[in-house]
């Protein structure tokens, strides 16, 4: 862990997996809920946390290397859940990555519990983990122009599901109704890092 001072009020916290950094994150949720913690905001990153607001950056910085923060583990929080068409045009690809029949694909990724990881591209775009790294995969090596508002995709480690029409190179293997972002909802985004999500199945 290594903490680095913006400016006069804010850290970035550098860590050494997403793991680790997703378990800061939520240590850094609860012991501001529980009033240890004053910050006005805790933003995750792929590796990183960025801590804004602080009134001593530098006693916290390095206060951070005794903290003991536990993995995460399963809460009782209430899951997300997504239904999905596994209809993608990459399904056939994916499933060569993964080395396994097409219809293969859908049940493997809907048996699997996501967290958002975090949040970024685009507004209500989160980065979700949790299949096992065996099916990682790469994107795609020409992207696509535009890819359709609700398309569920993979690359890397994460999925995700666009929140709008947008270009993109991630592997598409579904489609989803779901509103990923709404001006007019409080809070206008569906997933928050921290979040849990299920994908559901559902019919073409």
């Amino acid at each position: 862990m290594r903490a680095l001072p913006v400016g006069d009020g804010a850290l970035l916290v550098e860590l050494g997996s997403g793991a680790e950094a997703q378990a800061l994150h939520a240590e850094l949720l609860q012991r501001r809920a529980a009033g240890s913690l004053s910050v006005r905001e805790i933003v995750p990153a792929a590796r990183t946390v960025l801590l804004d607001g602080l009134d001593d950056p530098a006693r916290l910085a390095a206060q951070l290397t005794a903290w003991d923060i536990p993995p995460l583990s399963a809460r009782a929080d209430e899951v997300i859940e997504l239904p999905v068409r596994y209809d993608g045009p990459d399904l056939a690809d994916v499933a060569a990555l993964w080395g396994v029949e097409e219809q293969e694909v859908g049940r493997i990724h809907a048996a699997a519990e996501f967290r958002v990881a975090f949040c970024g591209f685009a507004p209500g775009f989160g980065y979700l983990t949790g299949l096992p790294e065996r099916y990682d995969v790469p994107r795609r090596a020409t992207p696509r122009t535009a890819v359709p508002a609700g398309a569920v995709a993979l690359a890397g480690p994460y999925t995700g599901v666009y929140p709008r029409s947008s270009p993109g190179g991630w592997q598409l293997i579904g489609t989803t109704d779901a509103v990923l972002w709404d001006h007019a909802r409080v809070p206008a985004a569906l997933l928050a890092p921290g979040a849990r999500v299920r994908f559901v199945p559902e019919g073409p």
